[in-house]
């Protein structure tokens, strides 16, 4: 008599359009989403939570203006460094095993941090988050082409999406709650104890659930490219992080050359080491399909004009109309709901076999989307001027979210269309430094051009906070139709992977 598991792995998945060739499908890949998942809510909560908790930190601990800078720079940079590295790990010692390590060293500098007793101290576990999660989150998206297929994968891809979206405008709502509420008298120290149930999720389940899947054959990690990332990486993101508040001083710009310059060295080291038979860190092959490379440029593009959007917003909200940090974050609550909406119309669509083949349609209608929406929110501006509330913005940041639910939806499922399973982890690490990269960028940019429409002058100078959001919003309109520009590199179906 067959063993009722092993039947149970037997029978195709639901939705699979070729159950007849490959293995059956993993079976507790439903599970093990939910894990990955958990996973990319700690980290995209953490790299939101530390500006809203600032000030109460800083009144704690003491420090300067720096330590409220440093307290996102230090998660940020530590970030953007070890992605390309923590990417290719996967590959080289297995993706589960590569998680693991990641979520324990998270979730024990998540406990560092609350423990902390001055500010150097918990910039340094800051440093240690951003490492750790530098390891952990490339591995969700090798791990979930590894585990589903067929339609499936357009499901679990489509989930990946909205999850980062709900938890990037969800993260202000639950920190400030965390910090208002203080629970146990624990105050802003409870930002980052919330991490620790989350991680002891994400191990257990990770252990349970992840497949077992070894290393790459014969792979090892390029040592000297991983260096070299990391020495073009530090160079490119920390001006952005720090130029706007110095007044953009030139070393930020000597900087950001020299970071260029050398990628441009890494770029021609990788290939190098490709052509001598070797393990590169980036699988050059990559950047000469058309799926991943546009979806880089893509990428980069829209995750600028999310985090420039959501930083004006936390900015005009507080700032300009005085709210805390609860209100400021249940006001954008409405971009949350749309977000689910946007995530639900991908599903039906998805459902109906659509999703598979009109992915490129789908993202441009969604930067669409969030393009109205935003023109929506200036128009509110304009209409009500000094005397706008939080919530004669709410219509216009539901379709905000409900374009970005449209967006982020098809958008990893299309990217990684062509990647082959050698190159995932290679791939998803580069991908999510690229959104870092552009995160950095638009947070910059767009705040750069909202403290200069001020004028040095706050709500009583000559332009206001609302006008300075609708030059903003100008701003961020520039991504947007860049964000759609370059989605033209993408290919129309996942079918359309030509290189």
């Amino acid at each position: 008599m067959p063993d009722s598991r092993t039947d149970a792995l037997a029978r195709p998945a639901p939705g699979d359009p070729s159950p007849a060739l490959g293995p059956p499908p993993y079976r507790w890949r439903w599970a093990a989403l939910w894990v990955l998942l958990a996973g990319e809510t700690m980290d995209m909560l953490d790299s939101l939570v530390a500006a809203v908790a600032a000030p109460s930190i800083r009144a704690d601990l003491g420090g300067g203006p720096g330590v409220t800078q440093w307290l996102g720079a230090a998660y940020a940079l530590a970030m953007a460094v070890g992605l390309i590295t923590g990417g290719r790990l996967g590959d080289v010692v297995g993706r589960r095993r590569a998680f693991l390590l990641g979520a324990a060293g998270f979730t024990g500098a998540s406990l560092l941090c609350a423990a902390a007793m001055s500010p150097g101290f918990l910039i340094a576990a800051r440093g240690l988050q951003g490492l750790f999660g530098a390891v952990m989150i490339p591995q969700g998206l090798g791990l979930i082409k590894e585990m589903f297929r067929g339609r499936e994968l357009g499901r679990a891809m489509g989930m990946y999406g909205p999850v980062m979206g709900l938890s990037y405008v969800g993260g202000p709502v639950l920190a400030g709650w965390l910090v208002s509420a203080d629970w146990f008298g624990a105050g802003w120290r409870m930002v980052f104890l919330v991490n620790l149930p989350l991680g002891l999720l994400a191990l257990a389940g990770g252990w349970r659930f992840l497949p077992a899947s070894g290393p790459a054959a014969a792979a090892r990690l390029d040592l000297a490219g991983a260096a070299l990332a990391s020495a073009a990486a530090l160079p490119v993101v920390l001006p952005l992080v720090q130029g706007r508040e110095q007044g953009w001083p030139i070393w930020a710009f000597v900087s950001m050359a020299a970071g260029v310059a050398l990628f441009g060295v890494f770029g021609w080291y990788e290939e190098r080491v490709a052509r001598a038979g070797g393990d590169p860190l980036v699988m050059t092959g990559l950047f000469r399909k058309r799926a991943f490379s546009g979806g880089l440029v893509t990428g980069a593009a829209l995750f600028a004009a999310v985090a420039g959007f959501s930083l004006a917003l936390s900015l005009y909200f507080q700032s300009g109309l005085g709210a805390s940090p609860l209100k400021a974050g249940l006001a954008v609550l409405p971009w949350s709901a749309g977000t689910v909406v946007g995530f639900a119309v991908v599903q039906v669509l998805d459902g109906r076999g659509v999703l598979g083949r009109f992915g490129r349609p789908l993202v441009q209608t969604g930067v669409a989307v969030m393009a109205l929406g935003s023109g929506a929110f200036a128009c509110a501006l304009r209409s009500a001027g000094a005397r706008v509330t939080v919530w004669q913005g709410a219509p216009a940041l539901v379709v905000v979210g409900v374009g970005m639910g449209l967006v982020t939806g098809p958008f990893f499922q299309t990217v990684l269309a062509a990647v082959e399973p050698h190159e995932t982890g290679s791939a998803a690490g580069t991908l999510t430094a690229v959104q870092q990269f552009g995160s950095a960028l638009g947070s910059a940019v767009l705040g750069t051009v909202f403290f200069s429409a001020l004028g040095g002058r706050g709500a009583a100078g000559e332009l206001g906070y609302a006008r300075a959001m609708e030059i903003t919003l100008g701003a961020e309109a520039g991504l947007l139709a860049l964000t759609l520009l370059a989605s033209f590199l993408l290919p129309v179906s996942g079918n359309d992977v030509g290189d």
